[in-house]
């Protein structure tokens, strides 16, 4: 199962009511809800409508959403609040819009490169997204690495390689010659992470990214 399947697997499991996705880009996820949801699409201007050709239903800043107190049962953030300027104010607008017991889905890179320049600009650990959705009242119930550790290294390598190899083309480097190489380097990295990270046990403090659910408190 691929990354997207398991993500839309894991949207579906937990998002119910009316769920905001900020980030939309073009709505993807919507597909995968179950009925009887509600959605609304939202994206920022200058990224997507430039980057992702976004198709929202609102174009606005997540840190200052456009929504009522307490009018969504799900938020989702998947892949967006490293792009934002100010992490921690769209946190709290999150906390905001949530109603009481409801749900924030998040997926967030850890060891990533520098994607969408230059609107990418934070990395946090896990115990930095627990701080920082803590500080905004928001509590995980369940995180998890998006990577086992020896998957994530051979991700990053060949991530490394790829990147080697486009920047010869693109500046008509004598390495070039390599290309071959580097490319059949790439598919042996691929086989011998994917084997050996069934082989080893996972080491936590390695991972390409984190994927948590969180959740507003209920009042009494």
């Amino acid at each position: 199962m691929n990354d997207t399947k398991q993500v839309a697997a894991w949207v579906k499991s937990h998002a119910t009511g009316t769920v905001l996705d900020i980030g939309c880009a073009n709505r993807w996820i919507e597909r995968h809800l179950v009925s009887g949801t509600r959605y609304i699409g939202l994206d920022y201007w200058e990224t997507g409508k430039n980057l992702y050709e976004a198709r929202p239903d609102i174009f606005a800043d997540a840190a200052c959403l456009p929504m009522a107190a307490q009018s969504c049962d799900t938020v989702i953030l998947l892949e967006v609040l490293e792009h934002i300027k100010t992490p921690q104010e769209a946190l709290q607008e999150t906390s905001r819009v949530l109603r009481p017991g409801g749900h924030l889905l998040l997926s967030m890179p850890f060891l990533y490169p520098i994607h969408d320049a230059p609107h990418d600009y934070q990395r946090l650990t896990k115990h930095g997204l627990e701080r920082d959705l803590a500080n905004a009242g928001l509590e995980i119930v369940s995180i998890e690495q998006k990577q086992s550790s020896l998957e994530s290294a051979a991700v990053l390598a060949c991530l490394a390689l790829g990147g080697a190899t486009v920047q010869s083309l693109r500046q008509r480097k004598a390495s070039v010659v390599f290309i071959p190489v580097l490319l059949i380097l790439i598919a042996l990295v691929n086989i011998l992470g994917w084997t050996a990270a069934r082989i080893f046990p996972n080491w936590a403090a390695l991972t390409t990214g984190y994927r948590l659910l969180a959740r507003k408190a209920a009042t009494p």
